[in-house]
């Protein structure tokens, strides 16, 4: 897999207060890829699904990152965080089976002091 610069990178206090941005950000870029209302609704809740996952491990005062990657078909958000002693989500738990319910690919990543929460949205491409 190789890294790229995210197509969109929004970059918010880590404080549930702001997530609003974040789901706006969602629907719109998701509706520039044409995808449905259905599809649209279920990209917010997964990204707020992902930030609560997150948010509660976020340093206080850091903040929240949360890059797009967008291709014809798919959507990828990623959400991120630096966090003290980050640990992976219960991947056995409720929001973590609704945002695999929501979403065609979710993971979640511990680097160092930092935890991110990546999902997508669509078909992949292939080239």
């Amino acid at each position: 897999m190789t890294h790229r610069r995210p197509d969109v990178e929004l970059r918010i206090p880590a404080d549930s207060a702001y997530l609003a941005v974040l789901r706006t950000a969602t629907a719109g870029l998701a509706a520039r890829l044409d995808f449905t209302l259905d599809d649209i609704e279920d990209l917010r809740i997964a990204v707020d699904e992902a930030c609560a996952m997150v948010l509660p491990q976020a340093r206080a005062d850091s903040d929240l990152t949360c890059s797009f990657q967008l291709a014809p078909t798919r959507l990828t958000v990623a959400v991120m965080a630096e966090c003290e002693n980050p640990r992976s989500p219960d991947r056995d738990g409720f929001a973590w089976t609704v945002l695999s319910a929501l979403t065609s690919e979710v993971r979640a990543d511990v680097d160092g002091n930092r935890l991110t929460v990546t999902l997508a949205r669509g078909t992949a491409d292939t080239d």
